[in-house]
């Protein structure tokens, strides 16, 4: 591959061992260098005056949120400065003054292929982690409110007497080129239109392994039965909070038969197929497959490679 996938590439140190260290954390939120991204609605703020990037905004531009108590993760450090994401959803309206004079607040998934990979990584981080925050309210244990701590990487229970700590979950997903001599096995999700196709994917149990996700995913969508797994490369995908895990595997067998509650259709295709589906992943119809921000598209590249 040419260049990352996108999502993956961080330049952020998370700097995991001050995350429990209260004086430091006051001496970053003083500090005129560190660097916040706002979101709202977990649309990130983007500056695009030249090419697109996070409008990082500096501690006074977010202070009075924070002091309102605003979520807010520190994400990690690069460039000698501490990067941070804040929840600024309680804003009525983003587009009035004093915010209006900032960028726009854009859905990460339609903008992270336009950002360097650095930017698209910290969008991954900083959605995810902010949508975790927003689901955790409460205790999974007792009910009562919870409340972050280690700059928003945990959160506990605020009753005493439960005092259970819950951190931030990632659910791996096994996304597989399938292939069989010369061609490769391609699945179109029930909701996807009639002329695009994608790897297979699901969701790895608990206890399983990544061989064995794989076997079995392929099994209950096609019918397929798969021998060698081989993992080929991840993707961090925060919607809300996956990591993708792209293999490629050895189909033993050929007949399909379409599990008609996860896929549409299911079929083989050739190496010039797959060669003119990604050459038409941008198209609005036609025969294709997923564009390349996603990471069965660079699947399918390192397959005709």
């Amino acid at each position: 591959m040419t260049k990352p996938i996108v999502f993956t590439g961080s330049r952020l140190d998370r700097a995991a061992h001050h995350r429990s260290d209260p004086e430091w954390l006051a001496e970053k939120l003083s500090d005129p260098s560190s660097r916040f991204l706002p979101l709202h609605g977990l649309k990130a703020l983007i500056d695009l005056q030249g090419p697109a990037c996070i409008d990082w905004r500096g501690v006074s531009d977010v202070r009075e949120y924070i002091d309102a108590g605003a979520p807010f993760i520190f994400l990690g450090i690069a460039d000698f400065s501490c990067h941070f994401a804040i929840d600024v959803s309680a804003i009525e309206n983003p587009k009035q003054p004093p915010i209006s004079d900032w960028g726009k607040f854009i859905d990460v998934r339609s903008v992270a292929a336009q950002v360097r990979s650095g930017d698209a990584a910290a969008l991954a981080q900083a959605r995810s982690m902010i949508d975790w925050h927003n689901r955790h309210g409460y205790c999974a244990v007792c009910g009562s409110k919870t409340h972050a701590q280690e700059l928003g990487y945990s959160r506990i229970c605020s009753d005493s007497t439960c005092n259970a700590t819950h951190f931030p979950r990632t659910d791996p997903v096994a996304i597989m080129m399938v292939t069989k001599g010369d061609k490769c096995l391609l699945g179109q999700g029930i909701n996807f239109p009639s002329d695009f196709f994608s790897c297979l994917a699901g969701f790895i149990e608990p206890g399983e392994t990544i061989e064995q996700g794989v076997r079995r995913e392929v099994f209950e969508e096609s019918g397929i039965k798969v021998a060698d797994v081989r993992y080929h490369a991840s993707q961090p995908w925060p919607y809300p909070s996956s990591l993708m895990i792209g293999c490629f595997a050895d189909a033993v067998s050929e007949d399909i038969t379409v599990d008609t509650t996860e896929l549409g259709d299911a079929r083989w295709f050739t190496r010039d197929q797959v060669r003119e589906m990604l050459a038409s992943s941008t198209s609005p119809s036609g025969l294709r497959m997923s564009p390349e921000m996603s990471l069965a598209h660079q699947l399918a590249k390192a397959w005709i490679a």
